[in-house]
């Protein structure tokens, strides 16, 4: 399933932009195996979010779950060390996902 991308910093010209959301794609779809994993699993991650809260109990969650959620948050770090850099804090980059 294709899907859009976006990255925001105001410091960043479109050309720089674009060079990021390609670096942060790839290895987003690196770390989930194929393109068409990443709008799932990232819309899977978000119902958990939305029901357990940014940083749950992981003994709380199914196995399925706690697979979803430690997917994404290892393919998230992995596409932002990519993008910025191995010390890059997770809360500075925003980004959006949707479908294509």
């Amino acid at each position: 399933m294709p899907y859009s991308l976006r990255l925001f910093d105001a410091d960043a010209s479109d050309a720089q932009r674009a060079a990021a959301e390609k670096l942060f794609r790839g290895a987003l779809d690196e770390a989930l195996g194929h393109e068409s994993m990443v709008l799932p699993v990232y819309n899977a991650y978000l119902r958990i979010v939305a029901t357990y809260g940014e940083a749950p109990d992981t003994e709380l969650l199914s196995d399925a779950e706690r697979e979803i959620f430690t997917q994404w948050q290892a393919a998230e770090a992995a596409a932002l060390a990519a993008t910025f850099g191995p010390h890059r804090y997770m809360g500075d980059a925003m980004y959006e996902i949707g479908p294509a």
